[in-house]
């Protein structure tokens, strides 16, 4: 929910507060960004429930619950941040409601400074030691000097290390009482070459409709969530008692599950993965003394409490968070919120990177066990080599940029609006902004289909379907190999050899139905196997219907316009 002050009995809004004085010194001018790609306009009024009472973000549907009770209300005090002026308190609500945007914010600055700093943690004693890791990386991921990190910002009211969070810390952060649900709402691949150019990292839309391995087609910011539910029922089911085994097994599963997903989504390999939960960003933010921002107007969000006068701010801790989860009263909804997200993360890049942080042994102090209380990263990740690869980075070589959409405003059978996406776009996309400098475009997939030979096994008992499914198959461009029944089976599975991974996304791509793709040694190489599960469907499901009728793909608005934002200056946003 984005309203963390809203009077819920009444549907009043608190009492407005005084806006910060600014220094006009400071207003930068107005640059378009690349997030103007991916964005949904909001409508012009806040939505109502039944009952006519303004209401924040509800869950999106088909989430999981994450099995997690739900909390009383917390107070609503707050310690008003070191770096700003006082604010007079708002009234005390009837109630609380978690504020998913909220958790967002989590993600981004947490996140940014934990890969940013890398050469920063090296020199300080005890900061490996103190990290909370989790095995969630294949150790057999193929490796080419260059990084590609996978940031995600967690739904969670825990600390790295599994312990609930005080509820005087909720209440100060307006986390608003548990929702029994645990999605990954900030989901960024940050690709770091290892040549020393310019790094880039990547925002993934949360409601960008997508293929989940083993679950078919949803939004992306559930991945998570439901292998996690899903790992929790089947160790129970065996038996499993212990309730802290449960949880680590069962979010592995879940970072599993999204690391496959986003990887199929982007086709790259994700080296790195780290996660950030709720407590990270009120002390990373304070830690380095506020991130300067700058707004093109005045805002004024009884929702998300944001209260801005036009220009440059230095904001921290709960206005931090008020500032980055606004999307009622902005020109682009859901967009406008990405783009502040990204100058966020950018202004705390160029804080962070600054003498006066990295030269300051108390912010340092501060911020490394700030970062250890909050974050988790892959076991085996290399931090004195990730420190070494992070030396010379400057905020002009970092790069903002969002993933291309096809439709804004995308209804889904069971998840209602969402992001419709085209997955070989979003390669060729990324592939433009990672591939080395003087390296070439691959040639278009399509030109390579005839290279690749496909074997179909049909599980499903159902006579001919394999015969169906290869001459569909042959009929896009690909060989055709041998037909054969296998087991009973449920899901549908593309598999392939060593180095055929791009192969195989290409065939599950084709065959739709939620196809997923898993690595198999006994496959033999030029070829992949197609095992028929009893969720493919020869006829074609709303969602395909839906995407053929819908206009040709388009970048966000104005895409050859946009400027990337980048963590070397102060940019002005809606």
């Amino acid at each position: 929910m984005d309203d963390p002050r809203n009077d819920r009995g009444t549907g009043r809004p608190a009492r407005p507060r005084q806006p910060r004085q600014i220094d006009a010194r400071h207003e930068g001018p107005v640059r378009r960004t690349p997030a103007d790609r991916a964005g949904r306009t909001s409508a012009g009024r806040p939505p109502v429930d039944r009952a006519g009472k303004p209401v924040g973000d509800r869950p999106s549907a088909g989430r999981p619950p994450a099995g997690r009770a739900a909390r009383p209300p917390a107070a609503r005090d707050r310690a008003a941040p070191a770096q700003v002026r006082r604010r007079p308190p708002p009234p005390p609500p009837r109630r609380h409601q978690s504020h998913r945007g909220a958790k967002v914010a989590v993600g981004l600055v947490s996140l940014l400074v934990m890969s940013l700093t890398g050469y920063a943690w090296a020199a300080m004693q005890g900061l490996v030691n103190g990290l909370t890791t989790t095995d969630v990386i294949d150790a057999n991921q193929p490796a080419d000097g260059a990084r590609d990190i996978l940031l995600v910002g967690m739904d969670s009211r825990t600390d790295a290390q599994g312990n609930p969070l005080p509820e005087d810390l909720l209440a100060q952060l307006r986390a608003g009482v548990a929702d029994g649900e645990e999605n990954t709402d900030t989901l960024i691949m940050v690709h770091i070459p290892n040549d020393g150019s310019k790094a880039v990292a990547i925002s993934l839309p949360r409601d960008s409709y997508v293929t989940i391995p083993g679950f078919g087609k949803h939004k992306i910011n559930s991945a998570y969530a439901r292998a996690k539910a899903a790992e929790r029922k089947k160790l129970q089911d065996e038996g499993e008692t212990d309730a802290k085994s449960i949880e680590v097994q069962s979010n592995q599963a879940g970072a599993k599950t999204l690391i496959k997903t986003v990887e199929q989504l982007t086709g790259s390999t994700i080296d790195n993965y780290a996660s950030v939960n709720l407590l990270g960003f009120s002390e990373i933010t304070q830690a380095i003394g506020g991130v300067d921002v700058c707004l093109k107007e005045n805002v004024n969000d009884p929702y998300s409490g944001a209260k801005f006068t036009k220009g440059q701010h230095t904001i921290s801790g709960v206005e931090a968070l008020e500032f980055v989860r606004q999307r009622h009263g902005l020109p682009r909804g859901d967009l406008d919120r990405v783009v502040r997200q990204q100058v966020f993360m950018a202004g705390m890049a160029r804080k962070v990177l600054s003498a006066g942080t990295l030269a300051d042994p108390g912010k340092l102090n501060g911020l490394t066990e700030a970062i250890k209380k909050s974050v988790v990263l892959n076991q085996g990740w290399d931090i004195i080599g990730f420190a070494q690869q992070m030396k010379g980075l400057t905020g002009g070589q970092l790069e903002f940029r969002t993933i291309p959409v096809v439709n804004m405003d995308y209804s889904t059978p069971e998840d209602g609006q969402a992001i419709q996406v085209d997955p070989d776009e979003i390669r060729e996309f990324v592939q433009g902004l990672t591939a080395p400098a003087g390296s070439t475009q691959p040639a278009e997939t399509g030109a390579a289909k005839s290279a690749i030979t496909v074997d179909v096994r049909n599980g499903t008992g159902r006579a001919g379907l394999a015969s169906t499914v290869l001459q569909s198959l042959t009929g896009k461009g690909f060989t055709g190999g041998q037909t054969s029944n296998t087991t009973s089976r449920k899901s549908t599975v593309v598999r392939y050899p060593a180095g055929g991974q791009e192969a195989a996304q290409q065939v599950a791509d084709a065959l739709g139905s939620g196809a997923t793709i898993e690595p198999d040694p006994t496959v033999t190489s030029g070829h992949v196997v197609v095992l028929i599960g009893s969720d493919y469907s020869t006829t074609p499901s709303r969602v395909v219907q839906q995407a053929a009728a819908a206009q040709p793909t388009t970048q966000a608005p104005a895409p050859g316009s946009d400027e990337p934002i980048t963590a070397d200056g102060v940019t002005c946003v809606n």
